[in-house]
């Protein structure tokens, strides 16, 4: 679809204060184009562009839009929305999110980074990397980076990495030079409806590599594994512990902080090692993004000591792994992770370094239509863990009924994954249980894509 954008737009953002639609507003008002927006609620991320200088409106009006000429909007927005039942009453354009953002990024050289996990963190690896080797890129990101305390940065090349969102099947709109695949799992089934669809998706935006550019996909999950068996597109490098990889993970070392690996090297016009890459950050599933983002940079011509270097100067991504404070010899941490495969990631690395330490997982389960959906999968994927907190499913307005009790999914975790269970009702439960037993050799993980964020940094309050 193509946008023709004149600068006498007036670009109004319907739930700008998403962390995607944020970031896009930011480029496009780095680019010069005149852009404002709406949500219902203030965030950091508002708080981001009005330090900008953009225009925010909270809650959504008909007469937010009245001079603006052009719509964008997040895949949350519903057409009975005020804002855009006066757009379509108006006959203005109203744009997704995902047809903007291709439109920005066809003017520029772009990495896109796609998968059901690790996005967020692998587009952010690359972004330093390049950095590192003065590529200066724009960033759009599904995340904070704390490197420059924002989820998007205009640069000053022409190139660009983009993380691009599967879920709604808008990562098939982004045009791409490069790309990475970091995996395939049972996520976003809302929208796909069941498993094949969602492979058919990944095996169309692998069709898409270009002739000029490269793909990276990841040999170690089963899913994209049997996708490229298939694919008549074989423009395309692997990269993984497999030992079939084009670029295959050997020698791991991990501490408290920091892996270290090498990358043997196995592609056509080279075959080399890189040895003793060094990482800030623990977990198989960094070390597998890290080496993605190191396959696409030595491709592309970055010498070694760039790679290096950007890999070890990393800053990490807000909600990552997050650090937040310690209290009497214990450590409280908060990390997003909230599909099963992506806690029993975190829950692993945790358990590799810290074996000495007892593990408590603070759980807040995000949507009821996950939870339903996966409850088999949830209840398994703790056994890394000693004790798991649970707290209040995060509906994110879903209306939907559980089809079971919550409290017979407290027992099936204790019964799948092994572990200590306490459930509580609501922030204030936490507090008093946390404060109760703040002792010993402990690690309290917060876990969660809702409101558990918020309750974990509030934690520091009750000491």
């Amino acid at each position: 679809m193509k946008i023709d954008l004149g600068k006498n737009e007036l670009i109004h953002f319907v739930g700008i204060g998403g962390i995607g639609m944020s970031g896009l507003a930011l480029i496009m008002n780095g680019l010069g184009y005149k852009v404002q927006g709406s949500d219902i609620t203030d965030n950091r991320n508002i708080e981001r562009l009005r330090k900008k200088k953009i225009k925010i409106f909270i809650n959504h009006r008909k007469e937010n839009v009245k001079k603006t000429t052009m719509l964008v909007i997040s895949s949350a927005i519903k057409k009975n929305n005020p804002e855009v039942a006066e757009a379509i009453k108006k006959n203005l354009p109203i744009y997704t999110r995902g047809d903007m953002l291709g439109h920005i990024v066809s003017f520029m050289r772009n990495v896109v980074v796609t998968g059901s996990h690790g996005k967020t963190t692998t587009t952010s690896l690359v972004s330093s990397i390049f950095t590192s080797g003065n590529l200066d890129p724009t960033i759009i990101n599904g995340g904070v980076l704390n490197s420059f305390g924002n989820s998007a940065k205009l640069g000053k090349s022409n190139w660009c990495v983009t993380e691009s969102d599967e879920s709604d099947g808008s990562f098939l709109k982004i045009p791409f030079t490069y790309s990475i695949l970091t995996n395939l799992d049972y996520e976003h089934l809302d929208f796909y409806k069941n498993i094949n669809n969602l492979k058919k998706s990944f095996a169309e935006f692998i069709e898409k590599i270009p002739s000029v550019g490269k793909g990276f996909i990841c040999n170690d999950d089963k899913h994209l594994k049997s996708i490229i068996n298939k694919t008549k597109n074989k423009n395309f490098y692997t990269y993984g512990k497999d030992k079939k990889s084009n670029f295959q993970i050997v020698n791991i070392k991990q501490t408290s902080n920091l892996s270290i690996f090498d990358i043997k090297i196995n592609i056509p016009s080279k075959k080399q090692i890189i040895k003793s890459i060094k990482l800030p950050m623990i977990g198989i599933h960094n070390i597998s993004n890290a080496t993605a983002a190191a396959a696409l940079a030595f491709t592309i011509g970055l010498p070694e000591q760039y790679i290096k270097a950007g890999l070890y100067n990393f800053k990490g991504v807000q909600r990552r792994f997050s650090h937040l404070f310690d209290y009497n010899m214990v450590s409280f941490y908060d990390d997003y992770a909230h599909h099963p495969t992506e806690i029993s990631s975190v829950l692993s690395g945790v358990r590799n370094v810290y074996k000495n330490k007892e593990i408590v997982c603070v759980f807040q389960p995000h949507r009821i239509s996950r939870l339903i959906s996966l409850k088999k999968e949830f209840s398994k994927c703790f056994k890394k863990a000693d004790t798991v907190i649970l707290c209040p499913i995060y509906t994110a307005n879903e209306k939907i009924k559980l089809n079971f009790t919550y409290h017979s999914f407290a027992k099936l975790i204790i019964k799948n994954s092994n572990i200590r269970l306490i459930q509580v009702e609501d922030e204030l439960q936490l507090q008093k249980f946390i404060k109760q037993n703040v002792f010993g050799r402990k690690i309290y993980i917060g876990m969660g894509a809702g409101s558990i964020s918020n309750w974990m940094k509030n934690l520091k309050n009750i000491f």
